[in-house]
């Protein structure tokens, strides 16, 4: 059982998780953050995440069983520990329940570390993490499920861009630049564009099984003008942050250039393709691109 729900954790989807915590520590950085404040924070925002990110891989197996998306063609999918029945639906609701509540425990106590009594804080970023904790469950599980509606996307660029970059770098340094939503804006935009891979991939199956994701509902061709508008817009927000920014001290412009190069052959490609799955192999191009960005982010403060 320990094997399945390691499987089920999804533990290569991490990377991309921790892009909003490493850009957000960047900024805190850059912000002037004492190393003595910023360390304890930093390591529990991101444990946070970490949790949130596994909590919603977990819903993810579960939900998709119980609202039939992982049986497409009357045949179960047999890399879903739930779907596969290799974990019953009540052994993976467990862990649903004890990663969440660890994630709980994990956040609530960096905020206390962060905001101390002040109890107005507290209770927002509490709040903040609760709701996030119910957004991690409800994307494809219960009910009704919000991202078989196609607000999947809207909920990423939330969460892991605006919320999670910019309420980091706000959490850790105890102030807040309104410049920090541009970076935010480039971590959310780039998530989502590897959300909506995912859908482009997957668009045939979700049809079938009532699964409406924004692809699904606006067509393989036009979802292929809107992945590039994501990379455009990201990339457009970046720019448009260093030079608002100009004496921040962000470095290696120049491996950023090659991250670009990186994305519009990935846009090249996604453009001219026309088997929705010879898309899969891009979902780790952009993953991990968005998480070497947002390191170089963090670590340009050292330099």
């Amino acid at each position: 059982m320990l094997r399945d729900l390691i499987g089920a954790a999804r533990l290569r989807t991490l990377p991309l998780a921790s892009a909003c915590i490493l850009t957000g520590g960047g900024l805190a950085l850059a912000h002037g953050t004492a190393g003595d404040r910023f360390w304890p924070l930093f390591w529990g925002c991101l444990s946070t995440v970490m949790l949130l990110q596994i909590l919603a891989n977990f819903a993810n197996d579960l939900g998709d069983f119980e609202n039939g998306a992982d049986l497409a063609e009357g045949r179960a999918r047999q890399d879903r520990a739930v779907a596969s029945g290799r974990m019953t639906a009540a052994q993976m609701r467990r862990a649903v329940i004890l990663t969440g509540g660890l994630a709980f425990l994990v956040g609530a106590t960096t905020v206390v570390l962060a905001v101390g009594d002040a109890w107005q804080e507290l209770l927002l970023w509490v709040g903040t993490g609760a709701v996030s904790m119910v957004a991690a469950y409800t994307y494809t599980a219960g009910r009704k499920p919000y991202g078989y509606s196609g607000l999947g996307d809207i909920s990423v660029l939330l969460f892991f861009g605006l919320a999670g970059v910019a309420g980091t770098a706000a959490l850790i340094s105890g102030g807040f630049d309104i410049r920090w939503l541009l970076p935010s804006a480039t971590i959310g935009l780039l998530s989502v564009a590897v959300l909506n891979l995912n859908n482009l991939r997957d668009h045939l199956s979700d049809a079938a099984t009532g699964k409406h994701t924004l692809v699904v509902r606006m067509g393989f061709a036009r979802a292929k003008v809107y992945h590039g508008a994501l990379i455009t817009s990201a990339w457009l927000a970046l720019l448009t942050f260093w030079a608002l920014d100009p004496d921040g001290p962000w470095r290696g412009q120049l491996w950023f250039g090659l991250f670009g190069l990186v994305h519009l052959k990935h846009l090249a490609l996604v453009f001219r393709e026309t088997d929705p799955q010879a898309l899969d192999g891009e979902l780790k191009k952009v993953a991990l691109s968005t998480f070497a960005m947002a390191l170089f982010l963090f670590l340009s403060p050292f330099g």
